[in-house]
């Protein structure tokens, strides 16, 4: 069974009832999506997403050999696949792991509160009072003297 902590780029078998299939786990492929991981298919030769509890209990560990073997026969493949496939999904790659290169902002200075001034009452003069029944038009515009 495939074991991300362990190594970075595992080759395993993936075996079904339509056969088995050496396939490749790399760690540095961005994240699948919730429950699922990519496993770079040999017989298809592509990534595959695979759901991880269905395919987990069919992945099985291949000796030294097998997997020198395998990387051999299915190295320049799994390269080409690869690049690929990282160019592809450039965006999905956690941005949370890429380290900060922006500048560092500076605080923007704090305004100092204006004094009040000693004549606020003058701006009551420049409002009108909705009191001052001189107009002699009514609301439609229509001129009440005629």
């Amino acid at each position: 069974m495939y074991n991300s902590a362990k190594k970075q780029l595992w080759i395993g078998e993936l075996r079904t009832a339509r056969g088995n299939t050496v396939v490749f786990y790399d760690g540095q492929l961005p994240d699948a999506s919730p429950g699922r991981v990519y496993l770079f298919n040999t017989v298809r030769k592509t990534i595959v997403e695979y759901v991880e509890d269905i395919v987990k209990v069919n992945l099985h560990d291949l000796d030294d050999a097998q997997a020198k073997s395998a990387l051999d026969q299915f190295g320049e493949d799994w390269k080409s696949v690869r690049s690929e496939f990282m160019e592809k999904h450039q965006s999905r790659i956690d941005l949370s792991k890429v380290p900060d290169t922006a500048p560092v902002k500076k605080a923007k200075p704090i305004p100092e509160p204006e004094e009040d001034s000693e004549d606020s009452d003058d701006i009551d003069d420049f409002v009108e009072s909705d009191d001052d029944d001189d107009n002699d038009y009514d609301e439609m515009g229509d001129n009440l003297d005629d």
